[in-house]
Formats: structure tokens, sequence, C-alpha cells
């Protein structure tokens, strides 16, 4: 996906930097269209295994990785844009340019070159209503990673109260069972003295009436 993205900046550039002419400009944006659309499924595939991820860590990782693709792809999406513009004035001003070179022309060369300029002020539109539309998607799908990442948070924090009253209720189940094992012993001690003493006082009795004499 890296890769793919590299070379999306240097076709960006390569429309920046192109003075024309419009079959040009028409050829780069079809293979900026198709760049943006492989780096969407990557995305969609990418989101769709952080999903289904079982460790919440990794999970989160993964969301994190999309939601920076999906920041590139609008900044170089508001770059195409840009791109496009700078790519139209350079055709407008190198038209105008023909036109001042040229001097007196014919009214059939004047109405190829509105032509020209309408047909390119056409393309440039609909490149520029395409890259709304994709920007628009991007956002919707930025929106979408982002409301992910805040219900994976809110499960991790539910996560780790249930955690933290399950530790809470260990430690009360120690205590208790401390304390019921003291309890036991301090029975077990007094169950022995009582012992001992009826003992002691079946001797003394047995005692006194087998020997009253001692």
């Amino acid at each position: 996906m890296l890769r793919l993205e590299e070379h999306l900046v240097i076709c960006l550039q390569d429309i920046r930097d192109s003075p024309g002419p419009l079959n040009l400009l028409t050829e780069f944006n079809a293979k900026v269209k198709e760049m943006f659309h492989q780096l969407r499924l990557r995305i969609q595939d990418l989101e769709q295994m952080a999903k289904e991820q079982d460790k919440e860590s990794e999970k989160q990782m993964l969301l994190a990785e999309v939601e920076n693709h999906h920041k590139q792809m609008l900044s170089n999406q508001n770059a195409w844009r840009k791109a496009n513009l700078a790519c139209k004035l350079a055709i407008d001003n190198h038209e105008k340019d023909e036109l001042l070179q040229s001097g007196d022309s014919s009214v059939r060369q004047r109405k190829m070159t509105k032509e020209g300029l309408v047909q390119t002020a056409s393309s440039i539109t609909e490149s520029l209503m395409t890259i709304s539309r994709m920007m628009s998607q991007q956002v919707q799908q930025s929106e979408e990673s982002v409301q992910t990442l805040a219900t994976s948070s809110r499960t991790v924090q539910e996560t780790n109260e249930e955690f933290k009253n399950m530790t809470g209720t260990i430690q009360l189940g120690r205590k208790l069972i401390t304390k019921y094992n003291r309890r036991e012993l301090t029975d077990k001690l007094l169950i022995f003295l009582a012992l001992a003493l009826f003992l002691a006082t079946v001797v003394y009795i047995l005692k006194k009436r087998i020997f009253p004499f001692l």
C-alpha cells in the first residue's frame, strides 16, 4: 500500500507540473482515479482484517493504521484537486500565449480556440466533481473508522471496569476465607480445651470414688 501511495504522489506531481495538452491531463487523471480506487479497496481490506482480530490490542493497532491511510487519502485527493487547477491554469496560459503570438487569426481559428477552452473547462470541472465525490466517500469512511475506534475503546473500558470489580470480589472472598480459617482454628482450640476439661473432670470424679482416701 505504501508503494501505491508513493506512486500516486509522483503522478500528482506530474499533473501539477504538466503544461498540457488536455488529452495528457485526461490520461493522468484516469491513472490517478484508478490508483485511488485500488487504495480504497486495500484500506477496506485492512479495516475488515482489523474487525476480525481476536486480540483487542491488535485490532486497535490495525484500526489506527486504517485511520492514517484514510487521512493520507484525503490529503492526496486535495492535492489532486490543486494539481488539476494548476494544470488548467498552465493550459489556459499556454493557449493565451499562442493567441498573442499568432496575432490576427481567422474566425474559424477563434472558434476552435473557444471550443478547446470549453472542452478543457468541462474536463476540469468533471475531474473536480469526481474528486469531490471521492473526498466525500473518504470522509464518510473516516467517520465510520473513528466510530469503530470509539466503540472499541468503550469496550476496553468496560472490560477494565469488569476486571476491577472481579478483582474486588476475589479480594473480598480471600478475606472471608482467611477469616473463616481463623475462626475454624479458634473453634478447634476451644473444643480441645473443653474436651481436656471434661476428661480432667471425669478423672477427678473417678479418682474420688475409687480412691477416696487419696
